[in-house]
């Protein structure tokens, strides 16, 4: 039996007195597009930090691709993909060049060739060449997935990948998302608040409030679970307004 992608167990987190998180246990296996839900403050960005190594917990653990985030930073590291919710790179240097930076600090043995293919693959080779202080939101986004993805990594972290983009930037990234995980096998995890792009990409969801992992299941199971309701956002809201 493989490893799971993900596994969260008792992980808390505060960054004064108040928790921004409490508890969360969860487990992603590999090969899910998990979406992770939740209102403005719920604390994903926190979980997204800590699962990324970017912060340490306060107590628990979490572990990707079976390794600690803290113990084992360089090892977690070298395994996922990350793109956080603005696109940070370089403005006077090209998509290329930035793109080349970024693979060869990840390790990757023939940069140059890994950021061609890597282009070639989202479908945006045009843009190699040109500045990225050029660039609109959706381009950019273009541009960051495919720094997140060069070294081809086992897991692929998105902070509210939607923001900013208009609807034709929304159904590529739903697409390029869908592409990833078929092709390449990757396990997505994606920070949302929008249920209506959670139903088209995403195999499982959890809900997150106020610090709590209040649900956590398949999208055919919670539309089972709850005949009742109308859509994602009834069953969304529903679960929010159970929580004490």
């Amino acid at each position: 039996m493989s490893r799971p992608a993900i596994e969260v167990r008792n992980l808390s987190h505060r960054y004064t007195t108040d928790p921004v998180l409490r508890d969360i246990n969860l487990t992603i296996e590999q090969g899910e597009v998990f979406g992770f839900l939740g209102h403005n403050g719920a604390g994903k960005t926190t979980a997204i930090n800590i699962l990324t190594t970017l912060i340490a917990p306060t107590s628990g653990t979490a572990m990707v691709n079976g390794h600690d985030v803290v113990a084992e930073r360089n090892r977690v590291t070298a395994g996922i993909g990350y793109l956080p919710a603005e696109v940070r790179m370089y403005p006077h240097m090209t998509a290329a060049e930035n793109l080349v930076f970024f693979a060869e600090l990840s390790g990757v043995s023939k940069p140059h060739e890994a950021v061609a293919e890597t282009l070639e693959y989202l479908e945006c080779s045009e843009l190699a060449d040109r500045r990225l202080g050029s660039f609109s939101t959706g381009m950019r986004q273009r541009i960051g997935i495919a720094q997140a993805i060069v070294h081809r990594p086992q897991v692929l972290f998105l902070d509210e990948p939607t923001a900013g983009l208009d609807p034709m930037g929304v159904r590529q990234l739903r697409e390029t998302i869908l592409r990833l995980n078929a092709d390449l096998g990757m396990t997505v995890f994606m920070n949302t608040h929008l249920l209506s792009e959670v139903a088209q990409v995403c195999t499982t969801i959890g809900v997150l409030s106020h610090g709590e992992l209040i649900y956590k299941d398949s999208i055919e199971e919670t539309v089972r679970r709850f005949p009742d309701e109308a859509s994602l956002e009834d069953i969304y809201a529903r679960m929010e307004s159970a929580t004490p």
